[in-house]
């Protein structure tokens, strides 16, 4: 039996996707994060909470510095998700178009 040394450029698209799609659910996951005001200390929770902002917020902050919160206080509200989604999807589309060929 002869296994095949490479893939198929669809399965390189559907691994690809799979990841805007993993980084989309962290964005929703930060953004519900955001509406939750004091979570209990739980090492583990803290740690999956630190995960989540550490890998998203790079990316918002780039959004933030565009879209600044509107409001003040502890009432203000974040646009950029939204912007950073919406973003997301499009260039998500154009590089698993690209890679699927």
């Amino acid at each position: 039996m002869i296994l095949p040394l490479a893939i198929g450029r669809g399965t390189v698209a559907d691994y690809v996707q799979a990841l805007f799609i993993v980084y989309f659910i962290l964005i929703l996951i930060r953004v519900l994060l955001t509406w939750v005001p004091r979570i209990p200390y739980n090492r583990t929770l803290r740690a999956a909470v630190r995960f989540v902002e550490e890998v998203t917020d790079p990316y918002l902050n780039l959004f933030r510095r565009v879209i600044p919160p509107i409001g003040g206080g502890g009432f203000a509200l974040d646009l950029s998700p939204m912007l950073a989604i919406i973003l997301l999807y499009v260039v998500g589309l154009i590089v698993v178009g690209a890679v699927r060929g």
